[in-house]
């Protein structure tokens, strides 16, 4: 028996509607009860900054992105090459030794002579230069073109000088090593070592090869020196600007000045610079009051170098330089130049006019970096250019010894020394006598 077509529905969506509408008139009478919120205008103004704001940020977080993106980008190949060298080396890779090399690495592509990173044991050998106190053989070196180190200066009572070292050596080899190879940082640390060692050093000397061992020892380097010359002339003879060169230089200055020394003679060549807090210490007893050098860095500010107090020294004073005299060497002969304070005899200087500062490390180690020009406030920088003398006099032939200065085998010295003897002094002008005074008799003038 087929049933009749009546459709036979659930009850429950009819109860649902009758549920949610009961729901929604009691809302409404909640709503009705509650206190209305009060509608709060805000300014244009305000939405002007908020939108700035967003604006801001949103600038900030993409130029972050970019960064980010550019500095991954710029370094990819550097991540790529670390991780081909540790995973297809042969042995397991030092990591602190490749980081340490890749950190000389990147100063070094800066093409900077003057620029480099340091490990902690080149930066604490460094620190121990700086000021003045070193464990070494007690020479000054100089870098040559083919990256050897010629002596220019064997200290007095040095090891170097017991072992028979001698001014215009040439070191080549320092355990057989070469050290135009171990560059000019590898062989100075390389040849300093421990105190009571020996080194075996390899030098050149008028084409003979010389094999010496020289014994490290402390030592306290001479960086300023002087003596009081013929004609009441003192002299000062400054091979680099360290720690302790303020110290030595004054108690010398005050001697001569003591002693009654009717002019000053500085002697810089073979200087090839060094603090230039050690510098504006040296400069203060000769210079006037007042900013006497300046730094410019590459965004073109400045900043006050080297200043001086009023006291000033009125001596005659005169510099000799050469094309070793660099750096802050240089500044100190502009210095007195441009002051007025001296005259300058010798050779044109070397021309390094720009600024090193020396930053430490989390590793221990430490970043030299060129940071700055710099030059007197009265002259312009000289750098790659060098200070032409006023008197331009070549070297003698005998090399100098800066110990026993002798004007009669040093040209440059003699050149400074002759203004201030009282036999090489222009003579001074005589006042012209009346026509009347003077008697002609046949050919002869007589007064």
């Amino acid at each position: 028996m087929k049933k009749a077509g009546v459709c036979v529905c659930s009850p429950l969506p009819f109860l649902e509607e009758r549920i949610v509408g009961y729901m929604r008139k009691q809302s409404d009478a909640m709503q009705e009860d509650m206190p209305k919120e009060k509608t709060v205008p805000v300014r244009k103004s305000t939405l002007i900054l908020l939108f700035c704001l967003c604006g801001v940020l949103a600038v900030g977080t993409g130029l972050g992105i970019y960064r980010n993106y550019a500095g991954n980008t710029e370094y990819r190949e550097l991540r790529q090459l670390a991780a081909t060298v540790k995973q297809n080396y042969y042995t397991d890779v030092d990591d602190e030794a490749v980081m340490q090399g890749a950190m000389k690495g990147y100063v070094a592509g800066l093409d900077d002579p003057y620029s480099q990173y340091m490990t902690s044991e080149e930066y604490q050998a460094y620190q121990t230069e700086e000021a003045g106190q070193t464990v070494g053989i007690g020479v000054t070196v100089t870098q040559t073109d083919e990256g050897y180190l010629q002596v220019e200066e064997v200290n007095a009572d040095s090891p170097a000088e017991k072992a028979g070292m001698q001014q215009g050596d040439i070191l080549t080899k320092v355990e057989g090593e070469d050290l135009a190879e171990l560059g000019y940082a590898g062989a100075l640390s390389k040849i300093r070592g421990e105190a009571g060692t020996t080194v075996q050093l390899t030098i050149q000397r008028n084409g003979d090869t010389l094999e010496l061992d020289v014994e490290r020892q402390n030592i306290e380097v001479t960086t300023a020196e002087g003596q009081m010359l013929d004609g009441q002339i003192g002299y000062i003879r400054i091979s680099s600007f360290k720690g302790n060169t303020p110290e030595q230089f004054q108690a010398i200055y005050d001697r001569l000045v003591q002693d009654g020394a009717k002019a000053l003679i500085f002697d810089l060549r073979d200087d090839g610079g060094g603090l230039v807090s050690a510098l504006e210490k040296i400069l203060d007893p000769l210079l006037p009051e007042g900013e006497i050098a300046i730094a410019t860095y590459r965004d073109g500010t400045t900043k006050t170098l080297v200043e001086s107090d009023a006291t000033e020294c009125s001596l005659p004073m005169t510099v000799i330089v050469n094309g070793n005299t660099a750096s802050a060497a240089e500044l100190f002969t502009a210095s007195l130049r441009d002051f007025g304070k001296a005259s300058v005899v010798g050779t044109q200087t070397f021309g390094k006019g720009i600024m090193q500062v020396t930053q430490s490390m989390p590793s221990g180690g430490a970043l030299t970096l060129t940071v700055a020009t710099y030059q007197t406030t009265k002259g312009e920088c000289y750098h790659k250019v060098g200070i032409k003398p006023d008197e331009i006099v070549e070297a003698g032939e005998d090399a100098v010894d800066y110990s026993d200065p002798n004007p009669e085998k040093d040209p440059q010295l003699k050149k400074a020394i002759d203004p201030f003897l009282p036999e090489t002094a222009e003579p001074e002008k005589q006042e012209a006598l009346p026509l009347e005074n003077i008697v002609v008799e046949g050919e002869k003038l007589y007064f």
